[in-house]
């Protein structure tokens, strides 16, 4: 229960609801956007159940192709197919007893939905390569980043397989929707990565802690994370100060969307600067750009100050041609085709003859 940090009132609601159906064998569905802690939720109902002596086995499903489905859930014998080389338990008798973790599982195929089905209602699994079904004691948990409502309405996802799974329903929050638990989070961070690498524990400045309830973190907890780790690293003092955290944070910690738009420049942490253009976006759609979606604004406004020179573009920007046409192709800035041929998307030969 200790990664389930913060003290917002869905946090509360949260361990709350991991506390009642800790107890039982219940299947828990758990929806949400990424990096707000699915598999954390799943984790800490099973550390908290009687099947904790057992083991956790998390199932990347968005991973999982058609052939492999079968022989990686439910093992396969020796022969069965070429490269069966040995027996394999598969993943739900490897979880005998204890719980299986099923991520993401709006990714999967029709076809394997209704394979996996027919295991959650018998509880019985055939490995590759036998005709005797297995009988096996797990937990299902299961999760998603899809409305799974949305997808059975649009009959990408079955709905027994959906009412199977939803007995219990957990939904997690964007931390944009509970802000009051960033500062909790980034000070639990410093903890653990001061713990973790042997290092003095660091505070938070004063301008640092206004832009990181300023930022939307479009990310979640995991790129607050990853913004913590990456500013400890570039904090020599015993202080993190606001120039350290990303740049898409950093450019203008203490105003709000609604100001912004007065402003006309702010420097990045790479010394170029932000058009215009990316604040008057953050006045009109009411959230902060991304650092992918500044840096293709950027790269577009230095395509059109060259008349798409790539040549003088790249020299701009401070990267040879290679490494701007690959971010171009990356940001929908030309066609693969014109990729391939060096040529800008939406200008004409003339205009690049002319640049």
């Amino acid at each position: 229960m200790d990664a389930i940090v913060g003290h917002s009132e869905w946090v509360e609601q949260t361990r709350s609801v991991i506390r009642t159906v800790a107890a039982y064998s219940t299947s828990v569905l758990i929806t949400g956007a990424s990096g707000t802690g699915k598999e954390l939720i799943a984790r800490a109902i099973h550390k908290l159940s009687p099947r904790s002596v057992r083991r956790f086995i998390p199932v990347d499903c968005a991973s999982i192709t058609g052939p492999l489905f079968a022989s990686h859930m439910f093992g396969h014998h020796k022969g069965a197919f070429t490269g069966a080389t040995y027996n394999a338990v598969g993943c739900f008798r490897a979880a005998e007893g204890g719980t299986i973790f099923l991520d993401e599982i709006g990714e999967l195929d029709p076809e394997l939905q209704a394979k996996l089905l027919r295991v959650l209602q018998e509880r019985v699994v055939t490995p590759v390569g036998s005709h005797d079904g297995m009988p096996v004691d797990v937990r299902i948990l299961a999760a998603s980043n899809r409305d799974l409502q949305r997808e059975v309405a649009a009959g990408r996802f079955r709905e027994d397989l959906y009412f199977r799974l939803n007995v219990v329903a957990i939904e997690t929050r964007p931390l944009c929707e509970r802000s009051e638990d960033i500062g909790v989070l980034a000070e639990h961070f410093l903890r653990r990565f001061a713990v973790e690498n042997g290092m003095p524990l660091k505070q938070l400045s004063e301008s640092a802690r206004k832009q990181l309830q300023a930022y939307s973190w479009p990310g979640n907890v995991r790129e607050l994370e990853n913004a913590i780790e990456r500013a400890i690293l570039f904090s020599p003092g015993e202080l993190v100060e606001a120039a350290v955290l990303p740049q898409v944070a950093a450019s203008i910690p203490d105003r709000s969307a609604e100001t912004i738009s007065s402003i006309n420049f702010a420097e990045s942490a790479a010394g170029l600067t932000i058009p215009h253009t990316a604040f008057q976006h953050v006045a009109e759609c009411g959230r902060w750009l991304t650092a992918a979606e500044v840096e293709r604004q950027h790269i577009l406004r230095t395509l059109e100050h060259t008349g798409y020179n790539q040549s003088a573009a790249a020299r701009l920007l401070g990267i040879d041609r290679h490494q701007l046409r690959r971010r171009m192709f990356e940001y929908g800035l030309t066609t693969p085709g014109q990729a391939k041929r060096g040529r800008p998307a939406g200008r004409s030969r003339e205009l690049r003859r002319a640049a």
